[in-house]
């Protein structure tokens, strides 16, 4: 069954309705010529001209996708050694999507009530990465929750303490809280460990970082930089497009904001991802502006955007879906046409990621036959979409990814996070670990009697 039509649905003025027609558009995928947003409203739907996805046209738009991935980068399917460290819950932006942040006033000292998150201070990260690294990774991925003590750094401090409304900054002083942040760039003077790569600092985190100033991102994301800052993961898209933003994430960033950060982190040197959340209110027609506004952005930055990364809601914790806006997520047609058409329509764009966490070991290896070509990472910790109904776990090992891989007939590469390192792993010589990290020996990541049971056990 398809996701049922909201109320929302019908109240945008961008809908699925185009004069193209799905022929033609999967003919110029077919070809290889750009394709307009029309060309991926007809893809994504499988024709205007028919109600619901017709089996047939999706084998064939994924079809298109599977041969447009070999001839852009072959049989290789990538995956990288990560961590998640996700420094704090801590939030007041009230996103009905999401299920990972607790309310910010349950972490004040005299909080009534005690808060179901956490929040870690500087040297408590260090430590979590520090012991990563030594366990080979190479990778450190942060994204956390707005909390009102973080500052770029003490000079932003003193700015928000000495503004005359500080909660029109959302702005509360450490000293309010059982536990401080520290500030963005102790944060990542702190995860740089060892030389790892430090993957952070989405545009949403960036605004909060410059909140109360009038510094420009450039002037935000150069200090991020000079503190150990490597890339910036473009989560926090969500839909670029503002009539969906304004019911999912009203008090969010805007689609304008979120591509000014994007443009100035890229322009004081720092590599980007980029991804998109769907399956919730949005119809095809916003899913192919979505893309539109990423390939235009890919332009602008001139290609510094490494991989973009399809999302699919997960629903089940959610005040989206508690309050009967959704009555669920995208379905398994909706995924693939999702990722094929983000791999026909994003021509500059070459890496398109299968996430094991929201499809599963399965889907998730069935988007790699729909124009995927990464396998994400094996994480270690992953705390978002678990808060949000997540069934798919929390980690792969190297073992996992070369035994599932090889499964589909394809060839498992460990890669950096820029894709610029990448090593085969021969299926035939385990034990399998990473290599490409400043401590990596080939040794596994976690022994077996660390490794997290599966979560259906």
């Amino acid at each position: 069954m398809e996701r049922p039509v909201t109320d929302a649905d019908l109240t945008f003025d961008y809908v699925p309705e185009t004069d193209q027609s799905f022929e033609n558009a999967l003919a110029k995928a077919r070809a290889g010529d750009r394709l307009t947003v029309d060309d991926a409203i007809e893809l994504l739907t499988t024709g205007t001209d028919v109600e619901g996805i017709r089996r047939d046209r999706k084998e064939r738009v994924l079809e298109a996708a599977d041969r447009r991935r070999a001839d852009v980068v072959g049989e290789e399917v990538t995956f990288v050694a990560n961590l998640n460290n996700n420094v704090t819950t801590a939030c007041n932006v009230g996103c009905l999507f999401c299920n990972f942040k607790d309310a910010a006033h349950t972490f004040e000292r005299d909080a009534t009530v005690e808060t179901a998150g956490f929040t870690k201070t500087p040297s408590e990260s260090r430590a979590i990465v520090a012991d990563a690294v030594d366990r080979g990774i190479y990778e450190v991925t942060s994204v956390s929750g707005l909390h009102p003590a973080f500052a770029l750094d003490e000079e932003h401090r003193e700015i928000l303490e000495a503004h005359p409304e500080p909660k029109e900054v959302n702005y509360k002083s450490p000293n309010v809280y059982e536990t401080s942040p520290g500030t963005y760039v102790d944060q990542m003077a702190a995860m740089s460990v060892d030389g790892v790569h430090v993957h952070s600092m989405t545009p949403e985190e960036g605004y909060h970082a410059r909140r109360g100033t009038d510094w420009s991102y450039e002037e935000v994301y150069g200090r991020l930089k000079e503190a150990g800052l490597d890339t910036v993961p473009g989560t926090a898209a969500e839909i670029l497009v503002d009539e969906v933003r304004d019911v999912i994430c009203p008090g969010k960033i805007g689609t304008d904001d979120w591509l000014d950060a994007m443009e100035a982190a890229a322009n004081v040197g720092l590599g980007l991802t980029a991804t998109i959340m769907y399956g919730h209110v949005e119809n095809e027609a916003h899913r192919a502006l979505h893309l539109k506004r990423v390939r235009d952005l890919q332009e602008r930055v001139d290609g510094a955007i490494t991989e973009f990364v399809p999302l699919s809601f997960v629903h089940q914790n959610t005040p989206l879906f508690e309050h009967d806006v959704v009555s669920g997520g995208a379905s398994q047609a909706e995924d693939e046409l999702m990722i094929a058409v983000s791999r026909l329509f994003l021509d500059n764009v070459d890496h398109i990621q299968s996430s094991w966490v929201k499809y599963g070991d399965e889907g998730g290896l069935k988007m790699l036959n729909c124009g995927a070509d990464d396998f994400m990472g094996t994480i270690l910790s992953e705390e978002i979409t678990k808060r949000a109904g997540g069934e798919y776990g929390e980690y792969r090992s190297f073992a996992d990814y070369v035994e599932m891989i090889a499964s589909i007939g394809r060839v498992p590469v460990e890669r950096s996070t820029g894709y610029d390192e990448r090593r085969v792993v021969d299926p035939d010589e385990p034990p399998f670990g990473p290599r490409l990290g400043p401590k990596a020996d080939g040794t596994p990541l976690l022994t077996d009697e660390e490794r997290p049971m599966p979560a259906d056990d």
